[in-house]
This record gives C-alpha cells, structure tokens and sequence, in this order.
C-alpha cells in the first residue's frame, strides 16, 4: 500500500482554490491552485473568427499554454526567446482548446472568438489539468460578459455544460487521485482525464512508463477520476456563484 507524503488518501483531491477576477482587463479570469500548482487563466473575448470560419455564422474558443520562466525548480528560458514553441506547450494547448470546445455551442457564439491563456504560476504536477478546470471558470466569466454587454444576441445558451480534468496513475499497485510532482515522476501509469460536469468523457490521455496496468485498475482510476472532477465542477461552479452574489453588491 503506498503512503502519500501529505498523508491524503488515494482517493482525495489536493487542496483546490479557484479565484476569479485577477486580471482587470481580461473579459474573465481565475487563478486556480492545486496543492502547490498555480495556473493563472485569462480568457480575452474579441469580434471576429479566423478567415476559415468567416461567414458560417459560428465563433471560435481556442487556447494558449505556457509556463513562466521559474514555475520550477530552475530557470527555463522562455519559448518566445529560443524563437521555438516545445511540442508539449503545443499538445497541452491544443488539448485545452479541444476541451474547451466540447461544451461550447458556437453557433450561440456568432462570430466571435474566445481565447483563452493559462500561464503556469507554479509548477508541481497536474499543470495541464488544472489548466482546464480554470479555463472553463475564465471562458464562463468572459461569455457572461458578453452577454451582459449583448454582444452575444443569440437566446441559445453558448456553453452546454462544464468541463474539468484530473490526474490519476498507479504507485506500487494503488491508483490515486491528483498527482503532485513526486508521485507523477515515480508512477507505473500516469492519466489524465478530461470530463464534463455531467461525468461524460471528452478525453483520456493514458500511458504504462513501466508496468502495464490491467482492465481493472484502468475501471479504478476512471472511478476516482470521475469522482475527483465532480467535485471540482462543485468548485467551479462555488467560484461563479460566489461571483454572480457579488455582482448585485457592486452596482448598488
């Protein structure tokens, strides 16, 4: 039975905050902490969907990936600076945007596009999961903006639901939930798992670095994967509700 350092049990999430409101010009932003990974999120709103999509009457929801110089242990030079973007800031990105938009009804968008930024405060295992629970947070805020502001007309509701995504892997023959760095370094399977807040899949990115894992604990981790992004879509949407309270307040 592998023990956790910080004593959680295999089942139970690190420490999860989401804040919004972080940036005062972005049209919605969070910063989200899991244990100590710290993913701020920004969502920017703009008229206009690329040439590709002109005249469709759709918008668009996209998505960019990037960590700070120092959210690790040493210095990493920015990507912009060595003139090259790392395949794994491409492949994260690309699965934020891809998450993102399995709940987003663009025709309810018009044409109008959603780009939604996560920038890694600090790193310490889950970055890419993270990302996408406080993606969804920021692309909420900043279409409800949008709606306040009618610029979105359209009576259709533009998102369908909620997405949010969890880390799980096996150690030593356990499945846990929510892999901090050190655990994520030393497991036999890491995953990470992609829902919507009705439990639904949009994506399952699993991998044996070493052992192979069987039908079973593959049943297993999913079970605590599911349970861990229900009770971060309880999180999430704790963080809007707590918004939508405030907003009365402020106008008076």
């Amino acid at each position: 039975m592998f023990t956790r350092a910080d004593d959680r049990t295999a089942s139970q999430l690190r420490e999860v905050s989401i804040e919004t409101g972080w940036s005062a010009h972005a049209e919605g932003s969070a910063i989200v902490t899991f244990g100590n990974t710290k993913v701020l999120c920004t969502a920017s709103f703009t008229e206009g969907v690329p040439r590709w999509l002109k005249g469709k009457n759709r918008g668009w929801v996209t998505a960019e990936y990037a960590m700070l110089p120092r959210a690790t242990g040493s210095r990493t030079a920015r990507e912009s600076v060595r003139g090259k973007v790392s395949g794994r800031t491409q492949e994260i990105s690309r699965l934020i945007g891809r998450s993102l938009r399995a709940v987003v009804n663009t025709k309810a968008l018009g044409e109008n596009t959603i780009v939604v930024d996560c920038d890694v405060i600090q790193a310490d295992g889950g970055t890419r999961t993270a990302a996408i629970t406080g993606a969804w947070v920021a692309l909420a805020l900043a279409v409800e903006w949008a709606r306040d502001q009618r610029i979105i007309r359209s009576t259709a509701t533009p998102l369908t639901g909620s997405v949010a995504a969890v880390s799980v892997g096996m150690i030593d023959g356990t499945a846990l939930l929510d892999l901090p760095y050190e655990e994520d370094v030393r497991a036999d399977t890491d995953m990470n798992v992609v829902t919507t807040g009705d439990g639904e899949f949009i994506e399952i990115q699993g991998t044996a670095e070493e052992q192979p894992f069987s039908r079973t604990q593959l049943d297993e981790m999913l079970d605590l994967a599911v349970a861990g992004t229900a009770r971060l879509t309880e999180i999430q949407q704790a963080a809007l509700s707590a918004v939508a309270q405030a907003q009365p307040a402020e106008q008076e």
